[in-house]
């Protein structure tokens, strides 16, 4: 490490940091001006405002524009050195350009490697109480799976509701069939079912069990039934991007469950996983892009860097809406739909760096 190391990793970091405070700030008044009637009506407490929304709400945010950030820093703080001939001087005194690129990527890796355990990690924590208090204080997240819910809840299992009633956790016309291989062995079928949530089990109501085995049958009527189902209620309605508040492992263990159900939303929990792994690489590839674009010394000055910067960021963002957007309603693998957009720029970095000036 050089003292011209030490010197752009500082800034590069400076202006990250600086340009992203900034903009919290800023977006922490726009949204206090914007919910301030909901937290006057609903009576929300000044301490959990501060503690359990906003200040949770600052890692979210930062991990949330991290790459776009980076690209902006470096596009700002390297072509300010270019258009001080501070480029032209480090080239000058027997600096390789590819040697100047160090600092920039030792940067660029280390903020990437913040974006992946903010993401995976840390987010997860605090959006438990930020999501909580936005469910209580600001806007309704869960709501019912509607009616006709089936699923699989374990190996040969399924289950069928026709309609469930998320406030009393009460299911209506219940549905439930055991199967051996093809064959039906068992079948329950209710009226209703209903969560009794001190003993944490299901009461069921008007009922009849058909117990099926080869060519005998047994028919087993009742008014009342308590049961333990490997069925919990939270599974049978929707809260508003769940996922937000499940760390890596527990997204993958998510996923490996609903794909057994035979889940129709598996398919934006797979696209979550990869997004969370491929966005902190974006950190890389913008970076790449940006200290290519930005370290020759244009007549425009800064504000042409900047805009030819902000247009590329926002192409990218485009790129990655679209492949996001074939993967959950197209045939679009979600892995191939996360790194599409980094696998293009990536081509485009290494396009700029070789007609860099060197």
């Amino acid at each position: 490490m050089k003292t011209i190391d030490y010197y752009i990793i500082k800034k590069f970091l400076g202006t990250f940091f600086y340009a992203i405070s900034l903009l919290i700030m800023i977006v922490i008044i726009f949204d206090i001006s914007e919910n301030i009637d909901d937290f006057i009506s609903k009576n929300a407490p000044l301490n959990d405002i501060i503690f359990d929304y906003y200040f949770n709400f600052i890692p979210y945010f930062v991990n949330l524009f991290s790459y776009l950030f980076t690209f902006i820093a470096v596009i700002y703080f390297t072509s300010k050195m270019a258009s001080n001939s501070e480029i032209i001087a480090i080239l000058s005194s027997g600096v390789s350009y590819y040697r100047m690129l160090r600092p920039y990527f030792i940067s660029a890796f280390i903020l990437a490697i913040l974006s992946f355990y903010l993401a995976n990690f840390l987010i997860p924590h605090t959006n438990q109480k930020r999501r909580a208090f936005t469910d209580k204080y600001i806007q309704n997240l869960s709501r019912s799976k509607a009616t006709h819910i089936h699923f699989q809840i374990s190996p040969g299992t399924f289950v069928y509701l026709e309609s469930f009633n998320l406030k009393t956790k009460t299911g209506y016309r219940f549905t439930m069939e055991k199967f051996s291989g093809n064959n039906l062995e068992y079948k329950l079928m209710a009226d209703r079912i209903a969560w009794d949530s001190t003993n944490r089990q299901w009461t069921i109501e008007h009922y009849m069990t058909r117990r099926i085995d080869e060519t005998k049958e047994w028919i087993r009527r009742g008014t009342r039934l308590d049961t333990i189902l490997n069925l919990r209620p939270e599974e049978l309605y929707i809260k508003k991007e769940d996922y937000e508040e499940m760390n890596f492992l527990e997204l993958q263990q998510f996923i490996d469950q609903e794909r057994l159900k035979g889940s129709e939303e598996v398919i934006f929990y797979e696209m979550e996983k990869h997004n969370r792994i491929s966005s902190p690489f974006a950190t890389l590839v913008m970076t790449l892009i940006g200290v290519s674009l930005s370290s020759r010394k244009m007549r425009g000055g800064i504000g042409m860097h900047l805009g030819l910067g902000i247009l590329l960021a926002f192409t990218y963002i485009l790129f990655m809406r679209i492949t996001t957007v074939f993967a959950t309603y197209g045939d679009l693998p979600p892995l191939v739909a996360a790194w599409i957009p980094n696998i293009i720029f990536a081509s485009i970095g290494l396009l700029t760096l070789k007609y860099a000036p060197k």
